[in-house]
């Protein structure tokens, strides 16, 4: 059941469903719509002693063992896509790059995607479709107002960027996502099959709550 759920993809609307990375980045190109892409771990068991990738799997951020997937959101923090599993020590701004999304950013519609700072250089590569925090260009004694504008700058982009979160979050709901004790070769599909099934949850449950 899971690699047939996986396949699935996310639902945006009746009869639309978003399978790829290409789909999503033609799916917000063609409206001109804002993307928002962040890296989330999902913990899982550690690997057995003596294995030669047992390394692989710590994150660099969390010291514990896990996995990463690249998430993608529209403007408000829906959910369009999830990336295959990759070991977390994979750094977020790598793990883009071998989905492609450089190549699709940059010979596809002009767009913007938000990113964090763990994507700092994709804008550069993508024509500046990839938009991540101001970089601090003085470090040493700035003058106040160049500090009052970079914390202003800084704030107005995390403010657009932090729709992803509920996004991420609802995903983390799922209990096999919370911390998983399976075997790490079925994480991909079970991240995919959880955001192809999640738009239907939403829904019901908004149904639910409308006819209360």
């Amino acid at each position: 059941m899971r690699p047939l759920l996986a396949e699935r993809g996310c639902t945006v609307a009746p009869g639309l469903r978003l399978r790829t990375l290409t789909e999503v980045i033609d799916h917000l190109g063609a409206d001109g719509q804002t993307g928002i892409i962040d890296g989330t771990e999902i913990r899982v068991r550690r690997t057995a002693a003596g294995r030669k990738d047992r390394e692989k799997f710590i994150s660099g951020k969390n010291k514990q063992n896990a996995v990463k997937s690249m998430v993608v959101t529209d403007a408000e923090g829906r959910l369009l896509f999830c990336s295959p599993a990759e070991p977390a020590s994979c750094a977020d701004i790598t793990h883009a790059r071998k989905l492609g999304l450089v190549k699709l950013l940059t010979d596809g519609p002009a767009m913007e995607i938000l990113a964090d700072a763990g994507y700092q250089g994709l804008g550069a590569q993508t024509g500046r479709r990839v938009i991540t925090p101001p970089h601090r260009k003085s470090k040493k004694n700035p003058p106040q107002w160049y500090e009052e504008m970079h914390e202003h700058q800084r704030k107005a982009h995390s403010s657009r960027r932090i729709r992803v979160e509920p996004g991420i979050g609802h995903l983390k709901n799922w209990r096999t996502l919370a911390r998983h004790h399976g075997h790490r070769k079925h994480m991909s599909d079970i991240i995919q099959a959880v955001a192809g099934l999640l738009p239907h949850q939403q829904s019901a449950t908004l149904s639910g709550g409308t006819r209360t």
